[in-house]
Order: C-alpha cells, then structure tokens, then sequence
C-alpha cells in the first residue's frame, strides 16, 4: 500500500488536489469533503490521508507516509532528525510565501535587523526583559535572530492569529509567514528591510525509507512532471 498526505484543507489541498485532476487520478472518500482517508479510484494499492500540513512533514519523518505534499517552510522548521528521512522530489509552482519579521508600524526607527538588536539591547538595559517574537516557527527564527547577532530575545509559542500578539501584548514583534505582506500591513505590521528567513514553496516530497516500495517510483514520475 502506497500511503499519500495532502492537506487537509486551504488554498494548499486545493492546489494539491488539481494535480491529481489533472493527472486523471480521480479521488473519492465514503463519506465527502470531511472524510479524512479516501483512494484513487482503480488503484487500489494507493490510500490517501488528509492530514495538517506540519503532520504530513512528521509522517514522511517516521515512514508511515510515502509521498507528502506540504509546504518547504514545514520541511525546514522540523527536527534535523525528520528533515534527513525526507527528500524533496519537486518544488511546485504554488503556496509561494516568505518567513518574515514583523515589527508595528508605530516603531518608525526601527527599519533593519541592525536597529532590531539595538532596540533589543535597551529592552534588557531598561525594562530588564527580553524582546519577544512571537512566532510558529521557533527553530527558524531563532538560527536567524542568532546568524544576524540578534541574541537578547524570547520566542513566543503562537497557536493563533500571531499578527496580534504585539497588540495584546503577548509579544513586541512576530515571525511569521507572509505571501504578499497584506495581512500584516492590515494588522499595522511592517516587514523589516533585511529579514526574509526563508522563502517557501509547497513541495512533494517522499520518505527515504520507503522509496523502493513497488509502483512508488512510477507514482513520483506521473506527479511530479
């Protein structure tokens, strides 16, 4: 059985799910839209699991999935560990989004990472506490904040809307990911200059340790070109 995660909902399942229309792979599940295991119709060795994009990463991770459409941001936030047992067959066309910092508009001195580790430098002199960013990607933003020489913060774990953490004071800036920085400017949040951490993209990718499973191959092929 050749096991396949797709997101289970968003714009990304339903760019994912176009791939398989166009292919002529035609998916169904007994009970619609809300059932979270379907199949190919005709190909019975094939299952579908509709999973949250950071699980399909973590099920590619532990081999109980074989080929996994998520986003390359997911990828690269995961454990070393996990990032080893996954390739990267194809870099798609869509889910095209930056990992970015974030900072309030009110803050009009502070344009770079440079005025960043300034500001942070007078949170500890003054109010003795650490910036904090809040963020979903705690692994990410803090190998960035370090490489730039940024090291007086604390990440925040976000578990919602992170562009309102520094307006309920849960947070004075945030990491997060951005398509086109309208949300945040919405929110009155301005990108900073330098601090594009990553620029992701959705992917396939498959499970190292299951990448001579019969017909798995010739599945990767029809997908991906």
């Amino acid at each position: 059985m050749i096991n396949i995660g797709i997101p289970s909902k968003g714009r990304l399942r339903k760019d994912v799910l176009n791939i398989f229309k166009k292919k002529n792979l035609r998916l169904s599940s007994e009970r619609g839209e809300r059932d979270l295991i379907g199949n190919i119709k005709n190909k019975s060795n094939i299952k579908i699991l509709y999973l949250h994009a950071r699980e399909i990463i973590e099920r590619l991770g532990d081999a109980s999935l074989d080929i996994g459409f998520s986003g390359y941001d997911l990828l690269k936030e995961s454990e070393f560990n996990t990032q080893n047992q996954i390739n990267v067959i194809k870099k798609l066309n869509f889910g095209k989004a930056n990992l970015v910092l974030a900072i309030p508009d009110i803050w009009i001195d502070v344009q770079t990472i440079a005025d960043l580790e300034e500001i942070a430098f007078e949170f500890k002199d003054k109010k003795k506490s650490r910036l904090r960013v809040a963020t979903k990607y705690p692994n990410l933003t803090r190998e960035f904040l370090f490489s730039k020489g940024v090291t007086q913060f604390k990440l925040v774990e976000s578990l919602g809307a992170t562009e309102a953490c520094p307006f309920i004071n849960s947070a004075e800036i945030i990491s997060d990911i951005s398509s086109s920085g309208e949300t945040l400017r919405a929110n009155n949040l301005r990108i900073l200059r330098d601090s594009i951490i990553l620029k992701s993209q959705a992917c396939i990718f498959t499970s190292k340790k299951n990448m001579k499973k019969k017909g798995l191959n010739t599945l990767l092929r029809l997908l991906s070109k």
